[in-house]
């Protein structure tokens, strides 16, 4: 899924290396080298994420994040080169989504940036849905986040249970596995397609040894279905 991500780094070149890293998992990429134009460019282009320096010129990193989190709720990855853990805790308590440590690996960072965007995707779309959902005998409740068939509460994990979720607010529709792995998988997912079928797989022996039709139905070479057979 492609998402627009400003970066704001003083760094000529260590910007333009995260922007090739992140250009190549298919998100638009703006730059800004210095704190004043990351905000002007933040504000002009609302992205789904800003990858921000602490120690930028003409306003600093936390500046450019309390001016950003008075207005907005834009996904922050802070970049710091000081590892100390109250500076680290400061850019969080600023409004910080997550922090990488300077030196750090572009692809590391690119990592920690999917991972960020997975959960905002996710925690909005969640929080913008439904408090309940039902299908048949298979009903959820999304906020105490809770399962049931008939009266058999299910045991799942939260990868099973934002899956299951997802099935529930688009019944019949066909989820890709790309899509699937946007809407319910977070820091587990190895990157392998495998990983979304064993997840798929166990979340569908739940629900059938708790007596529940079969309901997750595979559509070979596309992905996964919900729905009567």
């Amino acid at each position: 899924m492609s998402h627009t991500v400003v970066i704001v780094e003083d760094d000529v070149d260590a910007a333009e290396i995260v922007r090739l890293y992140l250009a190549r998992d298919g998100h638009k990429v703006l730059l800004a080298h210095d704190g004043v134009e990351g905000l002007r460019l933040a504000r002009e282009s609302s992205p789904d994420l800003v990858v921000l320096d602490l120690m930028l010129p003409g306003m600093d990193g936390m500046q450019v994040c309390r001016a950003l989190r008075a207005e907005s709720d834009v996904a922050v990855v802070m970049l710091t080169a000081r590892a100390e853990e109250q500076d680290r805790l400061a850019g969080l308590e600023y409004g910080a989504d997550d922090y990488v440590t300077k030196p750090f690996s572009p692809r590391e960072l690119a990592a920690r940036v999917r991972g960020v965007l997975r959960r905002t995707t996710r925690d909005a779309w969640e929080a913008h849905g439904p408090a309940e959902l039902h299908w048949r005998e298979v009903r959820m409740k999304v906020r105490e986040r809770t399962a049931r068939v008939g009266d058999e509460q299910l045991s799942l994990t939260p990868t099973e249970f934002r899956l299951l979720a997802m099935f529930l607010r688009s019944p019949e529709r066909v989820f890709t596995r790309d899509e699937i792995i946007s809407h319910a998988f977070i820091d587990d997912y190895d990157g392998f397609d495998r990983t979304v079928d064993v997840h798929v797989s166990n979340l569908r022996k739940k629900l059938e040894r708790a007596g529940s039709a079969r309901r997750v139905h595979t559509v070979y070479g596309v992905g996964y279905r919900w729905g009567d057979a």
